[in-house]
């Protein structure tokens, strides 16, 4: 059959099976995405039935899912809050840095892998998946929950963070020295202040080129400038996710509750499409080796961003429900770690073992953090958590509530 002819069954077929299983996700009140990482497997390398007509296509859409989770996150908040957020997260964000990292970093040296790999493998315990999260976080009704605006600060504070990471990761693992990983890094710095700056000062003119009163033009508009801001953030060594969300922050008014609207199905659409490329990159064969080992790094580190979560939610006044559901959500790690990892392992510079580890890790924590996400909402956590608070003693007049 022709190319075209296998691209469309192929991509038709895992459409359709994803529509069964989301719909077998509702009904037995599971977040879907742990399902779609199952399909991946299933049609992947390695796995039941390999796809091999349709592997770009999903990749170019992965690619969008996580720029169109992060866009419709960023069409939540303001620039001001942004801003306000950041500086009340600060200290969170320090903690995050340590209590996730630095397990990475001492299984690194414990394995073996020398300081460059126990580096690398820092850097993929430490930060969580804002694509998964944002998925969860919508999936259970929570954008507007009272929490939900630090679990947003922690994630913007690591992929700022990585926006600095990766290009000094890049120059060591490429041998550049000092002076290529300097170089890296005042472009990185320079290209998050500049997108920070316009989002932050220039929002008002930017949503003024769109017609919140035309939904064809607004939908082209607002994809397409998302699009490139991502782009041009990625061809600049940062995060196509920070540009992505950047983007949100700085449309406002009536054009962002517009846009809103018009982009969620294409946001559930692709951010499936992410889900499935991430299981379909996976050779099912290459995890059993490194199963254990994943799953303790992974018991470890969940715990630690359980942590992180909850004490950046008490510096806030947030109740002790919200606390908890901050740590759980933040569990997930997901692209960042995945894209670390892969560039290690094409240097060829670390033990090849380092891929398939955070592979497996990675897989542990997206499969298990929405599961466990959902603890917060059953009955026996909730008065579980009415004992704690009562054995605690009565609130101070000034906490916040749920």
């Amino acid at each position: 059959m022709h190319h075209t002819t296998i691209l469309l069954i192929e991509v038709g077929a895992l459409l359709l099976a994803l529509g069964m299983l989301g719909r077998l996700s509702r009904r037995i009140g599971l977040s879907p995405i742990p399902l779609y990482l199952l399909a991946g497997l299933a049609f992947g390398h390695g796995g039941l039935i390999p796809l091999s007509a349709s592997e770009e296509f999903f990749a170019v859409g992965a690619e969008i899912g996580v720029i169109l989770l992060l866009v419709m996150l960023g069409l939540e908040y303001s620039a001001n809050e942004l801003v306000g957020n950041l500086r009340a997260a600060a200290p969170a964000g320090l903690l995050d840095g340590l209590l996730n990292a630095l397990p990475g970093v001492a299984f690194g040296f414990l394995l073996g892998w020398g300081w460059v790999g126990a580096i690398v493998l820092g850097g993929v315990t430490w930060v969580s998946s804002s694509g998964v999260i944002a998925k969860v976080l919508a999936d259970l009704g929570r954008l507007g929950n009272r929490e939900t605006p630090v679990i947003l600060s922690i994630l913007v504070i690591e992929d700022l963070a990585m926006a600095l990471y990766l290009p000094l990761v890049t120059a060591i693992l490429g041998g550049q020295g000092l002076l290529g990983g300097g170089i890296a890094l005042v472009i990185a710095v320079a290209t998050v202040v500049i997108v920070l700056v316009v989002a932050i000062r220039y929002g008002n003119g930017i949503s003024r080129m769109f017609s919140p009163q035309d939904p064809e033009a607004l939908l082209l508009g607002v994809l397409g400038l998302t699009l490139l801001v991502a782009g041009l953030a990625a061809g600049l060594q940062v995060s196509a996710a920070v540009g992505a969300f950047l983007v949100g922050i700085a449309l406002s008014g009536p054009v962002a509750h517009n846009a809103t609207e018009l982009l969620s199905p294409l946001r559930d659409l692709f951010a499936a499409v992410f889900f499935v490329f991430f299981g379909l990159n996976t050779d099912p064969r290459d995890i059993p080796p490194v199963l254990l080992p994943a799953i303790a790094l992974a018991v470890v580190t969940m715990a630690t961003k359980v942590i992180t979560g909850y004490f950046a939610a008490k510096r806030v006044g947030i109740a002790l429900p919200g606390r908890w559901r901050t740590g759980l959500a933040l569990m997930p790690r997901g692209e960042f770690s995945i894209v670390i990892a892969g560039l290690a392992v094409s240097a060829s510079v670390v033990n090849p073992q380092l891929g398939p580890l955070a592979t497996a890790y990675v897989l542990v924590t997206v499969v298990t953090g929405p599961m466990l996400a959902r603890l917060p909402d059953f009955g026996w956590f909730k008065r579980w958590l009415r004992k704690q608070a009562a054995a605690a003693g009565p609130r101070p007049p000034v906490a916040a509530t749920e």
